[in-house]
């Protein structure tokens, strides 16, 4: 999962940056209105944390703006200010859920979960497509209900093709994806090369059918009529 975290307060910032890390995610920051603009405009998230007040501009202006670029995005707004106003002017811009200040962690990362499932999963706590189920409650996956063993970015690589299946999706978004900013500083792909390889290894193995085409040139498709 790929989060961008909208936040000026720095030990918030750091305490959600590392409890999402520690779960395998993917998580950018943005500590300002301007730079969380940015980043909206250039990246895809599947989840945007927004703080409300920001310096330099509005979080509830920064919701706008992605529901302008038509982003698929949950968006979460976590805000100190905690005025009904504030929670049902954010609601109706578009944010799918508010959150105030304090919260527990791991509260968010049950938000951020259920948010997920719906917008993504239809609210399902597994997802089956024929013969492959994954449980992204426990990031586990089987294949005729067999486990298979996946690395982390395996996993999060196979969850990706399944939410994207039937479409093209290209090297640079893949690498974007698993590696956030990360990704810019890379020389090559071959690294993604190297881990859809292992991933289509690992399930052919458990007699999975080979979904994963190569578009060459471009990326892959994980094509599935399901």
């Amino acid at each position: 999962m790929k989060l961008l975290l909208i936040e000026d307060e720095p030990e918030l910032q750091v305490s959600i940056r590392q409890y999402f890390e520690m779960e395998s995610n993917v998580v950018e920051v943005a500590d300002d209105f301007s730079s969380a603009e940015e980043k909206i405009a250039l990246y895809d998230y599947d989840c945007i944390l927004i703080d409300i007040t920001l310096p330099r501009g509005s979080g509830l202006d920064l919701i706008k703006t992605i529901k302008i670029k038509k982003s698929k995005a949950g968006i979460i707004i976590i805000s100190a200010k905690n005025s009904l106003d504030d929670k049902i002017t954010g609601l109706d811009l578009g944010a799918d859920d508010y959150l105030p200040k304090p919260f527990h962690l791991s509260e968010l990362n049950s938000r951020i979960k259920a948010l997920i499932r719906r917008k993504k999963f239809d609210g399902n706590l597994e997802i089956v497509i024929n013969e492959i189920r994954i449980s992204p409650v426990e990031r586990s996956v089987y294949v005729h209900n067999n486990p298979v063993v996946l690395t982390s970015k395996e996993y999060d690589l196979l969850l990706y093709f399944i939410t994207n299946k039937n479409r093209v999706v290209s090297k640079s978004a893949l690498a974007e994806h698993l590696w956030g900013d990360n990704a810019d500083q890379l020389d090559n792909f071959d690294f993604i090369y190297n881990h859809v390889k292992n991933l289509r290894k690992k399930l052919l193995e458990k007699k999975c059918e080979d979904y994963l085409q190569t578009i060459y040139g471009i990326g892959y498709n994980f094509k599935t009529k399901e």
